[in-house]
Order: C-alpha cells, then structure tokens, then sequence
C-alpha cells in the first residue's frame, strides 16, 4: 500500500476512533469517517497483546496487503482504521480476508 494511503499520524487515529463510528467482528474492529483528502485512507492498529514485534509485523503487512485488495482508493468514501483482535491469529488468510471485506462493505452503508 503506498504512504499516501496511510494513515500514520496519532492525532489522525484519534479523531477518527474519538468519532466513534465503528463496525466489528471476533478478527477486527474498523473505525471509519468521510474522507478528508482526494483519496481514502487506512490505519492499522495492533496490540501487543497479540505476539512480538516480529508477529505485529507481519500481521500489519497482511492486513495492508488485504485492505490493498479490497479498497479502490481513490473511489472509497471513508478513511478506516483496521484494530486486530486476538482471534485473527487463530484464523487463516482467506477466512480474514473475507471478514475485512464485509466488515468495510459495511462501513459503506
């Protein structure tokens, strides 16, 4: 996912989750809000309760890797901020994939 669709600014999570519009599941939590600049924006948030620096990594480059495939950027109407749940550890690829898709359909509606 290229820098600009980032969102890496603490003050920028901030507002969007002090928002308080949010969906979720057992694998992630997803605060959104209307976008702010030309294109759609995402954060992603991983605690350390869930493994290692080396673990959280990984999972970040997933859950990147996911929303890469999932949002036209430059069509999307929300900015996201993706939190990973404990559960997604126990899950594969393709069943997390298919969850953060209906999770972001659902921030559309």
């Amino acid at each position: 996912m290229k820098r600009q669709y980032r969102i890496r600014k603490n003050e920028e999570f901030s507002s969007i989750i002090g928002n308080k519009k949010s969906v979720s599941d057992a694998c992630f939590v997803l605060y959104f809000e209307d976008k702010k600049e030309a294109y759609a924006r995402i954060g992603v948030s991983v605690s350390k309760k869930l493994g290692n620096a080396v673990v959280r990594n990984k999972i970040k480059r997933q859950v990147k890797e996911m929303a890469k495939q999932l949002v036209d950027f430059d069509n999307y109407s929300k900015d996201l901020i993706i939190i990973v749940r404990k559960a997604y550890l126990d899950k594969d690829f393709i069943y997390n994939k298919n969850h953060l898709e209906l999770l972001i359909k659902k921030a559309i509606i």
